[in-house]
């Protein structure tokens, strides 16, 4: 089973979540040491990707399919001796000709 696409809200959710996540770290940590640093950087990605995951997913119509028989089966069926003539013009016009 494939896992669905993620949506347009869940990009942007998850990339404000990790941008202004590690901001708000590394000013309140107050770190500059490497390790550091990837520490909050990684927190952060996590962070994210929760944020991305929680957002509802859209919900998708069920659809419901028509047989092909059925609008057949809708018409009346006419013989070909009940068909009309279009009327007067085709007359006219058949002897333009």
């Amino acid at each position: 089973m494939a896992m669905p696409r993620p949506t347009a809200a869940q990009f942007a959710y998850g990339s404000c979540t990790v941008i202004f996540s590690t901001l708000a770290m590394l000013l309140l940590s107050q770190t500059s040491s490497g390790p550091g640093v990837a520490l909050i950087a990684v927190a952060a990605l996590a962070l994210g990707l929760l944020v991305a995951m929680t957002v509802p997913q859209p919900r998708t119509r069920a659809v419901t399919a028509v047989p092909a028989h059925r609008f057949s089966a809708d018409r009346e069926r006419v013989p070909a001796g009940a068909r009309v003539s279009a009327g007067a013009g085709e007359a006219t016009r058949g002897r333009a000709a």
